[in-house]
């Protein structure tokens, strides 16, 4: 009996100590993945586009198989390649955040540029009897993949960077919960967003109350502007993460001095508000130097992308680029 009691203890102590394991995977993927939040926000928005001009039919089909491309793009694929940079070249995580970081303000800057200097987009004409929409779909779910990968690595990477040193177990768990919980968020709301307009004409059109007719209106008329609204947070989002992940990087690297210049010059704005404001008002004035600092470094680098990147990787690729 005694060793019954002492075996059930211990089998107690196991169970403690892994759910004190769990709750310590679920802690650092939240804190790790809230880092990834202009990938992830600017996943989000611009998924939606890769479903348009289909049949409402085929939306959610299209949408499961981006969604499963990214489960291997982040499970398969870019959760060995980090755990691998982790155990055997950590040097090279603080320069690929960098590039990263510059990706995302490029990404930001271009989506301002078309805005501000709009121009005719070159589009080939095609006949509607000779549109292959098998052949159409399969293209678009590829596209929708490659940049969901380029996204994904965004997100690992920043992940990676956010897991405090530990072993690589606590690594896998921690990474394998963020990809996970990341594309279920993402593509469960992209889901939703992509029906939504299905949902409310449905109501508008077949509600039985007037309430429930009103309901569907307001999403049919409300869904136009939300995407819109997305749009510009995700774009927002992009600016701030990425310049914040610059400004991180250069200080892992051992240039610090922009980073303190901000951090000195967001508590300064802070102490200008009372007492109980001051936290916020930081934290608003830092991510606001952060994004002004990606929307430069994104404009810098339109000309470099456009002019030279673009060019030099259609010669090498054998590919005509894509304006």
């Amino acid at each position: 009996m005694s060793g019954l009691l002492a075996l059930l203890d211990d089998v107690a102590g196991i169970a403690k100590v892994a759910a004190a394991s769990v709750d310590d995977v679920a802690a650092q993927a939240l804190k790790a993945g809230s880092k990834a939040a202009g990938a992830v926000i600017d996943d989000a928005a611009v998924t939606p586009k890769y479903v348009q001009g289909f049949a409402p039919k085929r939306e959610l089909p299209i949408v499961w198989r981006i969604t499963k491309g990214s489960f291997k793009n982040k499970l398969l694929f870019l959760l060995p390649a980090a755990l691998l940079l982790s155990e055997f070249a950590p040097w090279m995580i603080a320069p690929l955040l960098l590039l990263g970081g510059a990706y995302l303000c490029f990404e930001g800057a271009e989506k301002i540029a078309h805005v501000l200097f709009p121009h005719e987009k070159h589009e080939e004409k095609q006949s509607d009897k000779t549109v292959d929409l098998a052949h159409l779909e399969e293209e678009k779910a590829k596209g929708a993949i490659k940049t969901d990968f380029i996204l994904s690595a965004e997100i690992m990477t920043i992940t990676l960077s956010a897991i405090p040193p530990t072993n690589i177990w606590m690594q896998t768990a921690v990474l394998a919960a963020v990809a996970i919980g990341i594309t279920v968020i993402v593509y469960g709301s992209v889901a939703l967003i992509v029906k939504a307009d299905d949902v409310g004409l449905y109501l508008a059109n077949n509600g039985r109350l007037g309430l429930t007719k009103s309901l569907g209106r307001g999403i049919v008329r409300v869904m136009p502007k939300f995407l819109k609204l997305l749009m510009i947070v995700g774009t927002a989002a992009m600016l701030w993460v990425g310049g914040s992940i610059i400004v991180h990087s250069l200080e892992v690297m051992g240039y610090g001095w922009l980073g303190h210049h901000i951090h000195d010059w967001a508590a300064a704005v802070g102490h200008m508000v009372p007492a109980a404001y001051t936290g916020f008002t930081e934290w608003f004035a830092k991510a606001a130097m952060d994004g002004v600092l990606g929307l430069a470094i994104g404009f810098a680098l339109i000309p470099v992308v456009t002019k030279v990147i673009v060019p030099m990787w259609s010669a090498v690729s054998g590919k005509k680029a894509a304006h």
